[in-house]
């Protein structure tokens, strides 16, 4: 129990006082995620709800059998955006199909990240270099900062194919049509959030900001809606519109059932082999997709004209509503004060209960009780499309928590397992896919209210999770009214903390290439929006191929005794060379990949340096070589030699030397051509090499009387 649960791993003496702590920092962390929690699930595209599933049980146990005390963890703003892009193109945002599919994706992570920590690979992370993530993170925190508008303002717009043409018809569509109360509420968020931050950190101010907006939403009456019959849209244009768009609908869903059942028989014609069966069915498939896709298109285009119509309301005698477009009410007739739309979503608009809105948009009704355990239903075509998603989604969900743990632990002095850590993150995504939830990582804000809160053991996250129970089993009623402009205000505040310029600006100081390309990894992304994933893959493409470049061209420098009396890169520090002998350093592993670049060096040398007698080869920086490495070494040998210079290695270490004594390349360089040390390979060749020699001030010569010197007094 003390090797896996993380509660047992604590502080030697737990006292009623540590129970105190936890349970404390435990309510703390609850009453941020809560309203977090409705956020991010739907900024992933789920119900508001389903971030209370995913934020129940996946803490508690990422907190048992992860490594670190303090970590919090579930839903989150990047984690959430992702796994919008990886299932936007498979179902539509909120339906069935798409959570499911959010499930199974859960389930995916988790699996993945489990079978890295138990393999001890949590090494694989570092493919995704620091440069990247911080490109990244960055130009996500815009797009998800920017996805919230349209809430803010309380518009409704088509969502283009690029996020920027989104941005842009969000703000033009806000120039005219900004529903006022909703930017209302979202701009007294801010304040109170802000606000609070400043004056009182140890208050939770979005607790404070969700309750104030929701009681004025509640009292003011802030959500105005009204069923009625289509009859009661006193204008043909928008029935019409309205009839056009139900038929696409219903056309897009009829196919779907039947590309669920092409899905169906091309596993069965794959199992049974039948070739042409299966390409007969491919085909069908395929073509049932495009027709799919060309009625959702329709249906977006009839979508979009029914929410630019603006309608008046008319009372009459009865006190029911007939609504007209604004400026054709009838002479005589009296609107209602409020401009009333359509609420259209993905699905079909029952034209006798037609959803007619003239106020802002609440969370609405939330379900009571806890989901129920089961099994995520396995497609594994939705598997394979899902894939390159999972391995995304887990390690950049991993790195975004053990950066946060290592900056606690820098703080707490705890001791980090990342494969330990791999494991808790892996088995609470894949017991949050049983409890219907969607992928789930370590939170940044919520982890530093963990620590602020003195939390001393996992148990800190028992309680949130106890809590978060409560709240589903007792008090879901209370977020009816909660403005979905407050959840955007929410969002926007957490993701502020996500933005880290400096962060560029360190990369490139280290190394230009690395600045580069964090700025390339954050253009990429945002030019790419919503198709992130293309974003991170350009920055993974970059980081692997430059490693790959410094692999294959290793730093190889001639060495010569600098004014410190110490052997320094000659041409960096404008040294000058010996005429007879060169010192050359190779730094790095010598393997397939650069193998051919050292014989190229010392071809180089061979023609540049005509009076070249001797060649030193520094092996202090070859670290491992390959058969690839041993071959280009033995032939180099052979080559220089045939030319009349002789050659020898320095510094060579235990494996490289095993090597050379397996392949008998010791045998073809000579024993005696083998020293530990350059000084001592300078020293053992300078007198041979200069005797009949014009150099009179050689450089090395100093190397030869220091050593002797040197080995004087140890003697």
């Amino acid at each position: 129990m003390n090797r896996w649960l993380t509660i047992f791993n604590g502080p030697p003496v737990y006292k009623i006082d540590s129970l105190k702590a936890d349970i404390f920092a435990g309510l703390t962390v609850a009453l941020v995620l809560i309203p977090q929690s409705l956020a991010y699930a739907e900024l992933a595209g789920l119900p508001s709800y389903y971030g209370l599933y995913a934020s129940f049980l996946p803490p508690l146990v990422a907190a048992l059998f992860g490594s670190s005390r303090q970590l919090a963890t579930g839903p989150v703003a990047v984690v959430s955006l992702l796994t919008a892009t990886a299932l936007e193109p498979l179902a539509t945002a909120g339906s069935q199909q798409y959570i499911a599919y959010a499930i199974l994706l859960a389930l995916m992570v988790g699996v993945f990240q489990f079978a890295l920590g138990v393999l001890k690979l949590g090494l694989v992370v570092n493919f995704i270099s620091h440069p990247v993530v911080n490109g990244f993170t960055n130009a996500a925190a815009l797009i998800i900062a920017s996805s919230q508008l349209p809430k803010l303002f309380g518009v409704y717009v088509e969502r283009a194919h690029h996020h920027h043409e989104t941005v842009y018809s969000v703000m033009r569509a806000a120039e005219y049509y900004t529903h006022w109360p909703t930017l209302f509420m979202a701009a007294l968020a801010f304040v109170i959030m802000y606000g609070l931050k400043r004056i009182s950190p140890r208050i939770p101010n979005v607790l404070m900001a969700v309750v104030v907006t929701t009681v004025l939403s509640w009292t003011l009456e802030f959500e105005q809606k009204r069923a009625v019959d289509v009859a009661d849209i006193r204008t043909a244009r928008a029935v019409q519109v309205i009839e056009k768009f139900n038929e696409a609908i219903r056309s897009a869903a009829l196919l779907s059932e039947k590309r669920a059942a092409l899905i169906g028989n091309l596993k069965a014609n794959t199992q049974a082999r039948d070739a042409f069966e299966a390409l007969e069915t491919k085909f069908a498939l395929e073509r049932t997709s495009l027709q799919i896709e060309q009625y959702k298109s329709e249906a977006r285009n009839y979508r979009k004209t029914i929410r630019d119509f603006l309608f008046e309301g008319v009372r009459q005698s009865d006190g029911s509503l007939k609504f007209y477009p604004v400026g054709e009410i009838p002479d005589k007739a009296e609107g209602d004060g409020r401009l009333w739309r359509i609420q259209v979503g993905n699905a079909l608009l029952m034209t006798h209960q037609l959803q007619m809105t003239g106020g802002g948009e609440v969370v609405g009704r939330i379900p009571r009780g806890l989901p129920s355990f089961s099994l995520p239903e396995i497609d594994y075509y939705i598997v394979s499309h899902l894939l390159p998603f999972t391995v995304i989604i887990a390690l950049l969900g991993f790195m975004e928590a053990i950066s946060v743990a290592k900056a606690m632990a820098a703080i707490t002095g705890q001791r980090l397992d990342p494969n330990r850590e791999l494991i808790g993150q892996g088995l609470g995504n894949i017991c949050g896919a049983f409890t219907k939830s969607y992928p789930i990582s370590g939170s940044f804000s919520r982890s530093a209210v963990n620590l602020q809160s003195r939390a001393v053991s996992g148990l800190s996250s028992v309680f949130t999770s106890l809590t978060v129970v409560l709240v589903l089993l007792f008090f879901t009623p209370f977020f009816y009214h909660l403005p979905q402009s407050v959840l955007a205000a929410i969002i926007m505040m957490a993701v502020v903390g996500l933005i880290n310029v400096k962060g560029v600006i360190h990369a490139w100081q280290a190394k230009w290439y690395d600045g580069a390309i964090s700025v390339i990894t954050f253009v990429s992304t945002l030019v790419f929006a919503p198709h992130l994933d293309r974003g991170i893959m350009i920055g993974v493409i970059l980081s692997v191929s430059v490693f790959l470049y410094k692999s294959m061209r290793p730093k190889v420098v001639d060495l010569s005794l600098g004014t410190d009396k110490v052997l320094h890169d000659a041409v960096a520090g404008g040294l000058q060379e010996c005429r007879y002998i060169d010192v050359v350093r190779f730094d790095g592993p010598l393997f397939f990949a650069n193998a051919s670049y050292l014989e190229d060096q010392i071809r180089n040398r061979r023609r540049s340096k005509k009076e070249l007698k001797h060649i030193i080869i520094s092996a202090s920086g070859i670290n491992d070589i390959d058969a690839s490495g041993e071959e280009a070494l033995s032939l180099t040998i052979q080559r220089v030699r045939s030319a009349g210079i002789d050659i020898s290695l320095s510094g060579v270490n235990r494996s490289v030397m095993n090597v050379l004594r397996r392949t008998h390349l010791l045998v073809k360089i000579g024993e005696d051509h083998i020293y530990p040390t350059v000084e001592k390979a300078i020293r053992a060749v300078h007198e041979q090499t200069h005797r009949g020699g014009e150099e009179k001030a050689c450089p090395l010569n100093t190397v030869c009387l220091l050593s002797q010197a040197r080995e004087k007094m140890e003697v």
